[in-house]
């Protein structure tokens, strides 16, 4: 088997990294891109560090467990199929699914720390950011947290002020000039999809 190719995509919370990847997901199938997310390996809230408010901070790169996420990277690499239990931001109003991640000759990793992990990082043949107005992404992020996790308000801007924010600038946004293609999400990604798109195609031998 060929050593697949590894893409990295990253970016702040709202710049819309999760839209970008199901418009990837559904223009290739799983024999063609395999697509792993950080997110799928957060530790268990009770693992997490609180702030001096007892809040705890789930935008630190402690929160996630780096060492599985990257043994399953290179699991996938080496052709083996992974199983992880879906991760649900402790939703009561969610059921966990069980995911299956199978080798792909594309592989893409999606997170807020896939290139501060140095070990992930250098695995990586292709880095994208996705970048967005800070005061884009705290509506974005308002309106995720509400419809999708079940958030208060309050907790919302709470958490980005003190806890994804400072992370942004420290752990996210000096990676920025490391990327090999800033994709700006002001307005649309469209642009920025259909290059990562054909190039994809063009990996793939254009067979769409």
């Amino acid at each position: 088997m060929a050593k697949p190719y590894l893409i990295g995509i990253t970016g702040g919370s709202g710049s819309g990294k999760t839209t970008f990847i199901k418009e990837l997901r559904a223009a290739f199938t799983t024999a063609e891109l395999c697509i792993i997310s950080q997110d799928d390996y957060y530790r268990p809230i009770d693992e997490q560090q609180r702030d001096e408010q007892g809040i705890e901070n789930f935008d630190l790169p402690r929160s996630i467990d780096k060492k599985a996420f990257a043994a399953d990277i290179r699991k996938l690499m080496e052709g083996q199929t992974i199983e992880r239990l879906e991760y649900i931001f402790n939703n009561a109003k969610a059921t966990p699914a069980t995911l299956t991640f199978y080798p792909a000759p594309i592989i893409l990793v999606e997170g807020i720390f896939v290139f501060h992990f140095k070990k992930i990082r250098q695995l990586l043949d292709l880095k994208i950011f996705l970048h967005a107005k800070e005061n884009l992404k705290v509506i974005r992020r308002i309106k995720r947290d509400q419809e999708e996790r079940n958030y208060p308000i309050e907790d919302v801007l709470y958490r980005y002020e003190n806890h994804v924010l400072p992370t942004f600038e420290k752990y996210i946004q000096p990676y920025m000039d490391e990327a090999d293609l800033i994709i700006n999400n002001n307005k649309d990604f469209e642009a920025g999809l259909a290059v990562v798109m054909g190039f994809l195609r063009s990996r793939l031998g254009g067979g769409h």
